[in-house]
């Protein structure tokens, strides 16, 4: 089934696990039943290793682990194999490493999966993070702006043949006319009407979002951090029904 088109809203969110190892497992406990999507980022895996992706598969969640690699063409092939191994759902890659670096996050993902018979897990490349802006751009040499920018590295995922992309939910609807109907498009930067931006920069309610042409919404301490967490999100369920792909 392409998870784009999924019509259950819990096919579509994406709960972000960024806290301590403790808590991760906490919260991922409470929300049985109440989410499908489990995000293990860098600093969750670094503390635990592989074992996390383990533990997060064993409670039935799919598991989109957000590394971002990005290193030279080689590197990136064999740890996207390396991963794919894991049993993962989906895997990040930095659109900025360029056509070739993305086209072997692909190769090494078939490659991984088919060593371990296990299913081949999507990769979705990383545009302009959610946290920079036009200014910030401006300090590390892109005279261009955080829009035109990721418009640019989308055509060029594309050209890769990535199965989707990263981007803010600002800049969902180009992501979607560029790339059609079954390409994921997975935003984070989504905050509920009232939640605090906290340290991203180009955010969006989750069913503008959605609208605008997200598959996938990344949610994290609006969930995570709530005084009741399964009421959270629910709320979120409730406010995108009829909305989401």
């Amino acid at each position: 089934m392409n998870p784009a088109k999924s019509k259950n809203p819990k096919d579509h969110l994406i709960i972000a696990l960024d806290g301590s190892v403790d808590e991760a497992l906490q919260w991922a406990g409470e929300l049985q039943g109440h989410a499908n999507w489990i995000k293990v980022g860098m600093t969750l895996f670094y503390q635990t290793g592989p074992s996390i992706i383990k533990e997060m598969k064993d409670l039935g969640y799919k598991v989109f682990l957000d590394l971002k690699l990005h290193d030279i063409p080689n590197q990136v092939e064999n740890a996207s194999a390396v991963l794919a191994g894991l049993g993962v759902d989906l895997i990040t890659v930095h659109a900025s490493g360029g056509r070739a670096m993305m086209a072997s996050a692909m190769l090494g993902a078939r490659t991984g999966a088919e060593e371990n018979a296990l299913p081949v897990p999507k990769v979705i490349a990383v545009t302009v993070l959610t946290s920079m802006t036009n200014d910030t751009l401006q300090t590390i040499g892109v005279s261009d702006t955080a829009a035109n920018q990721v418009e640019r590295l989308i055509r060029l995922s594309r050209e890769a043949g990535t199965d989707g992309i990263v981007c803010s939910p600002h800049e969902a609807a180009m992501a979607r006319s560029i790339l059609g109907s079954g390409a994921l498009v997975v935003t984070p930067g989504v905050r509920p009407t009232g939640a605090a931006t906290g340290d991203q920069s180009r955010i969006m309610t989750p069913k503008k979002a959605f609208t605008a042409g997200a598959s996938h919404l990344v949610i994290g301490r609006p969930i995570t951090r709530a005084t009741d967490r399964i009421q959270a999100i629910e709320a979120i369920i409730k406010e995108v029904e009829g909305v989401h792909p």
